[in-house]
Formats: C-alpha cells, sequence, structure tokens
C-alpha cells in the first residue's frame, strides 16, 4: 500500500515498519500513537500507550477470540484482567482505561514492563539505518542514547524512568500523520487484519473484529418473527416460552462476534433478558439445536402458506441472504419435510458450530434467569 509523498520525510522506511511482524506489539503501539494524537497530545509515556494497547486488544481477545501469538504477552495480559476484573467482554474502552490507570496489581503491572521491552525501541528501526539490530539491545540507558543521536525520527526519548518513561513526537512527523490521518490509519487497518488472518486462519470477518462490537441493524428480521407471532404463537427455544412482541430479540445462534454476520438461517427470536444471559456463548448443541431447527422450519412453512409472511420474508432476505445456494437449499418452495429441512440446516450451521468452539467461545445451558451455566 502506497503511503503519501512528503518533502522533508523519506516515506520509504516508515513504509517499512511492519514489515516481517512476527508479533502484534508494534501494530498496537503505532495504533496507540496514533490515538493519542487525535487527542492533540505529542508527548506521551510509556505507560498511557501501553494502557492504549491493552485497552485496543480487550475486544479481540476477550470478545472476538483472536489469537494475538502463541506466545503473546498483550493477549495473556488481557486473558487475566479479564479473569480478575468480571469486566465485560464488551466493556467501554473508557472504563478499561481508567481500571488501567488506577490499576495497582503487581500481575499486571508486570505484564505492561514486558510489553516497554522492545516495542518502544524497535518500532524505528528501519529509520536508523546507522544502527545495527544488536545495538537496539542491551542496556537501556545506552539504547535510548544511541537512538536520539539519530536524526528525523518519529519521536525521541526522554529520561528513562520504566513505563514513566516520555516520548516526544517530532513536529514534522506530527504534521504529516496529521494531514495524512485517514491514509495512515487504513494503511496501520490493512497490517493488522493481515496480520491477524494469519494467526487466525479460520476465523471469518477480521475486519469487523478489529474495534469494540456495534450495534446491529435487525429490524427486518424483528419485523419478520413478529408477523409470525401475530399469526400462531411463538416458543424461544432455550426456555420454552411463548414471546410477546414486547420481549422480543433476535439472536445468533453461533455468536456475532464468531461469525461477524446476520444471516437469516443463523437467527432466531429469543426475549431480550435470555439474549443478554447468553452474551457472546455458544448455545449448546445437544440442547438447542432440534428447537432451533423446528423453530425455522415452522416460519418456513409459514412462509409459503401465508403471502404477507413470503413478502416480510424476501425483504429481509435482500438483507439476511447472501447465498442463493443456501436460500436455495432452505427455503424454495418446492416442500421440505422437517428432517430433511434440519439436515440441511445442520450442515450448513454445525462446521461453523465447531469452528467458534475451536476458537475458545464457551458453550452454554439456559437454566433460568438467575443461573446459566457455561459448560
Amino acid at each position: 500500500m502506497q503511503l503519501p509523498y512528503s518533502e522533508t520525510l523519506d516515506i520509504q522506511y516508515l513504509g517499512k515498519f511492519f514489515e516481517n511482524t512476527s508479533e502484534c506489539y508494534k501494530l498496537f503501539w503505532f495504533k496507540a500513537i496514533m490515538t493519542k494524537l487525535d487527542e492533540g497530545k505529542t508527548e506521551l509515556t510509556f505507560e498511557e500507550l501501553v494502557d492504549e494497547m491493552i485497552a485496543d486488544a480487550w475486544y479481540m481477545v476477550s470478545e472476538y477470540h483472536l489469537n494475538l501469538g502463541p506466545r503473546d504477552n498483550l493477549e495473556r495480559l488481557v486473558h487475566y484482567m479479564h479473569e480478575i476484573t468480571g469486566m465485560k467482554s464488551a466493556e467501554d474502552k473508557q472504563t478499561i482505561l481508567k481500571y488501567l490507570r488506577e490499576c495497582n496489581d503487581r500481575e499486571i503491572i508486570r505484564y505492561k514492563k514486558i510489553l516497554i521491552d522492545n516495542v518502544p525501541y524497535r518500532l524505528q528501526a528501519p529509520l536508523m539505518t546507522e544502527l545495527r539490530s544488536s545495538e537496539l539491545d542491551g542496556n537501556v540507558i545506552l539504547r535510548i542514547e544511541r537512538i536520539n543521536r539519530q536524526t528525523h525520527l518519529l519521536y525521541y526519548f526522554g529520561v528513562y524512568d520504566g513505563l514513566g518513561t516520555m516520548i516526544r513526537l517530532q513536529e514534522d512527523w506530527v504534521r504529516y500523520l496529521q494531514k495524512n490521518r485517514a491514509v495512515i490509519l487504513g494503511w496501520l487497518q490493512y497490517h493488522m487484519i493481515r496480520y491477524l488472518q494469519r494467526r487466525n486462519p479460520s476465523v471469518p470477518g477480521i475486519a469487523d473484529k478489529l474495534y469494540p462490537p456495534q450495534e446491529r441493524n435487525l429490524k427486518r428480521v424483528i419485523q419478520y418473527w413478529k408477523l409470525i407471532a401475530e399469526l400462531q404463537p411463538v416458543k424461544e427455544i432455550y426456555g420454552n416460552n411463548i414471546i410477546t412482541p414486547q420481549q422480543m430479540s433476535i439472536d445468533h445462534f453461533v455468536p456475532w462476534s464468531y461469525v461477524a454476520h446476520d444471516e437469516f438461517w443463523n437467527l432466531h427470536p429469543t426475549t431480550k433478558s435470555i439474549n443478554s444471559s447468553k452474551s457472546n456463548h455458544l448455545a449448546d448443541w445437544e440442547t438447542y439445536f432440534t428447537g432451533l431447527a423446528n423453530l425455522q422450519y415452522e416460519s418456513y412453512q409459514m412462509m409459503w402458506q401465508y403471502e404477507a409472511v413470503r413478502k416480510e420474508f424476501d425483504t429481509c432476505a435482500r438483507e439476511h441472504l447472501n447465498n442463493e445456494e443456501i436460500e436455495y437449499r432452505l427455503y424454495r418452495q418446492e416442500g421440505l419435510e422437517r428432517e430433511p429441512f434440519a439436515n440441511m440446516l445442520a450442515d450448513i450451521i454445525r462446521p461453523v458450530y465447531n469452528a467458534a468452539q475451536n476458537s475458545g467461545f464457551g458453550r452454554w445451558i439456559y437454566q433460568s434467569e438467575q443461573h446459566n451455566q457455561l459448560l
């Protein structure tokens, strides 16, 4: 990806920042710098940049279950913090940052110190053409002295003070990054997606998993199921309760945080409270798939029985059925019997379900509003 030209900076070296990226730290460190620059800050401590790295990685690790690397300390830190704090996997970023600023947990501080061992110094290695790679190792004070003697760097270091060490972004780089912000962020996203795809080859929708989860538009699906509920009672599959239109919520049988899509065959109505309890867990297959298949089959029968349901389905399908083969196999007019329909639905969902389970999504059984069981 071509970066914008500069008359004062040698941009070819910036383009090499993420070459041979065996770990994710450089990507998150640079993203943290861009975030702080957006806030108008050009003098930054190691700790506030590391806190940004952790907050950015939080959703990828805890919500989307992405693998950042086989021995990745940023991933380990997020898992540890998620375990000890009980914060939601989709927690607000400012809440995460506030916790990190005020945290005195020794293990979290230890992980933070590991994260600053190399990345602050090695990110700029392509710009330091006069230094050998070995000169970026060893005593940290000597490292900083050597680096600060180089010219045209993105940032320079203040006096070493562990996590309190300050970096100062240089004016010519600040102007370049601000002027070309959109292109720089696109370039960074491109490298982040490539890195994560390499680490998570079987996971779909990587590009949608770089940021906190957003509210999704399931209005058409809700309208479809509400129409069916007007014609006959609809029972949700987890507690076998009849759903009123006021209670209705749409659940992804395999969580959106894995599939990253809103395909109709993976969606079904439940209550808002049960949907909230299930969160981004996998409904236990043996317990619930038959109920899902029956519910989907009943709606399939009704769409060919009632013209109004068929029209609502057609409207819904334009947004929520993006595979013509699946639409033909499951929803064709020929009149599928219940068992063949269930078998075809299982053929579509089971591989995705198994892949999500292998990615670390825990199985869930609904017991009551107060007692839900993770397996």
